[in-house]
């Protein structure tokens, strides 16, 4: 049955014993996963990205993820931020700052 399915023997046994224990609706649709809260708000993100965006303070040729970290921070648009979610971030908005 898993072959016709294109599934693996262990998926079909877990959702043969899902639909015993839970019922069918359960075995074949999976619980919402709640996941962690977003770090930054959507006032935040758009701050961020229109810092971004603009001229690089004096002195320095281009914005860099650890700076537009501690910039963020700095101009208070952010209690708190790590370099790794402003690396996210303008990924998802396919920015590079470099």
């Amino acid at each position: 049955m898993a072959g016709q399915l294109a599934l693996t023997s262990k998926a079909v046994r877990e959702i043969g014993r899902r639909c015993r224990s839970d019922g069918l609706e359960r075995a074949l649709y999976a619980r919402p996963r709640l996941g962690s809260a977003a770090v930054l708000s959507a006032t935040e993100r758009q701050q961020i990205i229109a810092m971004v965006c603009s001229a690089p303070p004096a002195g320095h040729a281009r914005w860099t993820v650890c700076w537009v970290a501690d910039e963020a921070v700095e101009r208070k648009l952010v209690p708190r931020v790590g370099r790794e979610t402003i690396r996210m971030l303008l990924e998802s908005r396919g920015l590079k700052p470099w």
